[in-house]
């Protein structure tokens, strides 16, 4: 098993303080998870797949910086929606980001269609990659489905229309940070993370 009181120093492909400080929550000390270099521009994120985006991330950050590189590539996919809309849930309103059109778009689409049809999960798929080639690949995933209205101002994205499985009908946006990193799927994600590296059983 690694050792925890040595953490592995990380470079992350993110500038999402919301993301940074949900995987940083999961981690504690075992990886130091530093931002992204401010001189590092986005990585142009064209790939079909959840993987492959995240892997594009990884190897730039760990070209630009020469350090091991953390990158995910995270989305929501909506049955009803054939998996819509999946690795372009970033723009899926149109935007760049706009989480605000993104949700609406969202609803729009799911108008008329009955609660036990709104099934979806959210899945996060991480790839740490080291300077020389190496990586290492962890995936966490949350089912839930998709509320017909906003509900709460926690969280970010689509958290205010997910409801996850087992969680009393709230929504992630009802959620606190630290109840969402129980069972979200970037947390599991990091836990997924956690135990290739050996740092958990």
């Amino acid at each position: 098993m690694a050792d925890p009181a040595t953490p592995l120093v990380v470079v992350a492909a993110t500038a999402n303080q919301h993301k940074l400080d949900e995987m940083r929550a999961v981690f504690g000390a075992a990886i130091e998870l530093l931002p992204r270099p401010a001189e590092v521009p986005e990585v142009v994120e064209d790939a079909d797949s959840f993987v492959g985006n995240a892997r594009l991330k990884a190897v730039a950050i760990a070209e630009a910086s020469g350090h091991v590189a953390l990158a995910d590539d995270s989305g929501l996919e909506v049955d009803a929606l054939d998996g819509a809309p999946g690795v372009e849930s970033a723009y899926y309103g149109g935007g760049d980001h706009d989480d605000a059109a993104n949700r609406a778009r969202l609803v729009s689409e799911l108008s008329g269609v009955a609660v036990a049809q709104r099934t979806a999960r959210f899945r996060t798929v991480m790839v740490l990659r080291w300077p020389d080639g190496r990586e290492v690949v962890a995936e966490g995933s949350c089912e839930g489905r998709i509320g017909e209205q906003e509900k709460g101002d926690q969280g970010f994205g689509y958290d205010p229309l997910f409801v996850p499985d087992g969680s009393d009908g709230r929504t992630f946006g009802e959620h606190s940070a630290d109840e969402k990193n129980v069972i979200s799927h970037r947390s599991r994600a990091c836990l997924a993370l956690l135990t290739e590296l050996g740092f958990t059983d």
